[in-house]
């Protein structure tokens, strides 16, 4: 089985990148922030409370995240495997992620990190707020606290992979297809 970290800043394209990356290994997309807003926009006690955190560009609980990530892997066993995408945020999620994939001998294959420029972080962004609708997308404070979240919580996930082998950086700056090219080109190492 196939299981990729795709990892990056907000806006660095992961979920575009995550669509090439489907297409071209036959993986299941496992995004965390879309399974969290399709749990808000149902209304559910577990959605409510995710969404408190993410208005305020907070991370969710792990505990919440890596129960949602447990059941979703269970009810998708004949995959070819994953992309993770928008997790694990932080070292506790990975370790819980290797033990949860550990159970069944699915370890990660790769970390896949996209390496962007912050001022096009936030103007990416700014313009996916104007067309998603995203309150979070739509206010540079809120992305700046993302962005700098990410710095303090999720960046030194790269030394926890790199001393295993798994951690690959890729420029995520250029066109998407070049990009693509360079990520596909990684995985067909693995």
């Amino acid at each position: 089985m196939l299981n990729l970290v795709l990892f990056g800043p907000p806006g660095a394209g992961k979920g575009t990148q995550a669509e090439f990356l489907i297409k071209s290994f036959g993986l299941d997309h496992l995004s965390t922030g879309d399974l969290l807003r399709s749990e808000f926009a149902a209304g559910t006690k577990l959605g409510l409370e995710a969404k408190s955190y993410m208005e305020k560009g907070e991370l969710v609980p792990d505990e919440v995240v890596i129960g949602m990530i447990k059941s979703k892997l269970e009810s998708n066993k004949d995959t070819k495997g994953f992309i993770f995408d928008g997790f694990p945020r932080t070292v506790d999620q990975a370790k819980a992620l290797d033990e949860v994939l550990n159970e069944n001998a699915t370890p990660i294959s790769g970390m896949l990190s996209l390496e962007v420029d912050k001022q096009e972080l936030i103007n990416r962004l700014l313009s996916r707020g104007k067309v998603s609708g995203r309150a979070d997308d739509q206010d540079q404070s809120i992305i700046e606290n993302r962005i700098n979240v990410y710095n303090e919580k999720t960046l030194p996930l790269i030394e926890y992979y790199k001393p295993q082998g798994k951690h690959f950086g890729i420029n995520g700056m250029g066109s998407i297809e070049d990009i693509a090219g360079k990520l596909i080109g990684i995985v067909e190492k693995l």
